[in-house]
């Protein structure tokens, strides 16, 4: 009987041609003896992201050629695009027992390993010039690489478990997102990530996608962020209650991505670009400050700095937007482009106003944000346990 040929796949080549997957168990006896390193949750974030191809063409974390290279030149020392530096850093005085064979930790308990191939000096400073564009350790990304260590461990590493976590129904690897995708007959898919409460200027970007591809990726990250950010969990729900209601499900996708915010905007969105090209995602929304906080970046870096590339390295077709907001004279969600009236007529709200208005008891305009939405945020922004003024520690 001849043999069937197997059905062309539609979805992009992931980054370096095939998607990394290093999640294997390990036996109890393999790990006696070795020695041990304790993963922060940025760390531990990064060893999820390379063992399940997430950050695909990427074994482990980056050695010295790959880390100078990325910094310089926005690519790997083979000429792939990347655009952060991927690195395990430890004290100098830890670096000098970690050698070959490294456990991985969390909270003391296993959950991988490291093949360590060198250390080398982190050049912090130059780093945090290049990457974060300032030394200001105000910059939660700043502050994070300068409490890291000096040494950088690195080498290929070793997933035993994918941590399914709190969000176990939304959370699936890459190879795991692109199975859904290919199963829907999905030709097309643009993914939309976000650390922010969805809200109407969102949906709107969402929806104008999907009148250009098959279907849509809502992306949510979940790891960490910074202490005034919005937590995970209430982000999630914000999406599941806008699901129930407002999208279509057969062309919606909601599904986490489990990444550290870095917080580095243009260079992050590079990232998350070439990440969820790894997810399958053929097209990819950047919009205003894309990955950015405070005044550190323009409103639009995050777009230009894809020009580095070409079309045909990236990969994945970048969906460039605009600020949107509602306006009261157009009566409707616009755009600079599309709205002939000043910031006089225009509900604008940044997330420090939101955060005011639900801490205060304030109602969310329903133009801003569905009332669903809206209920999700004001029940994580209350707790009628609490003495009156107290809030829920959000």
């Amino acid at each position: 009987m001849p043999t069937l040929p197997h059905p062309v796949s539609s979805l992009p080549t992931p980054l370096g041609g095939q998607l990394i997957g290093r999640v294997a168990r390990a036996e109890p006896a393999e790990l006696a003896g070795l020695p041990r390193l304790e993963l922060s949750e940025r760390s531990a974030a990064d060893l999820e992201l390379l063992a399940t191809g997430a950050y695909s063409p990427l074994t482990g974390f980056l050695g010295e050629a790959d880390y100078l290279s990325v910094i310089e030149h926005l690519r790997l020392a083979d000429g792939t695009p990347w655009s952060l530096p991927i690195t395990l850093p430890v004290s100098r005085a830890a670096a000098r027992g970690l050698r070959g064979r490294v456990v991985l930790t969390r909270d003391g308990a296993a959950v991988g390993l490291i093949e360590v191939q060198e250390h080398f000096e982190a050049r912090r400073a130059w780093e945090a010039r290049e990457v974060y564009r300032t030394e200001d350790e105000a910059h939660p990304g700043v502050a994070a690489l300068y409490a890291g260590g000096e040494i950088n461990l690195a080498g290929p590493v070793t997933l035993f478990e994918v941590p399914r976590g709190a969000f176990a129904q939304h959370h699936r690897t890459p190879a795991e997102v692109r199975a859904v995708i290919e199963a829907r007959g999905w030709r097309t898919t643009v993914a939309f990530q976000t650390r922010n409460p969805v809200h109407r200027a969102h949906e709107y970007l969402h929806k104008v996608a999907l009148e250009l591809v098959d279907g849509l990726l809502l992306h949510p990250l979940v790891g960490t962020t910074k202490g005034d950010d919005v937590p995970a969990e209430v982000r999630v729900k914000a999406y599941e209650v806008l699901l129930d209601h407002y999208y279509p499900a057969p062309r919606t996708l909601l599904s986490v991505y489990p990444a550290a915010m870095r917080y580095a905007g243009p260079r992050e969105a590079i990232i998350h670009a070439l990440s969820r090209r790894n997810y399958g995602a053929t097209h990819f929304i950047v919009g205003r400050d894309h990955a950015g906080v405070g005044s550190y970046y323009g409103t639009y870096d995050a777009q230009e700095i894809f020009s580095a590339y070409s079309a045909e390295e990236l990969g994945i077709r970048i969906l460039k937007f605009e600020h949107t907001f509602y306006c009261q004279s157009c009566g409707q969600l616009v755009s600079p482009r599309t709205c002939p009236h000043d910031a006089s007529h225009h509900l604008v709200l940044s997330g420090t106003r939101v955060r005011e208005k639900l801490r205060g008891g304030e109602p969310l305009p329903a133009e801003f944000t569905r009332p669903e939405v809206a209920e999700v945020l004001r029940a994580a922004y209350t707790a009628p346990a609490l003495a009156p003024g107290k809030v829920a520690p959000v």
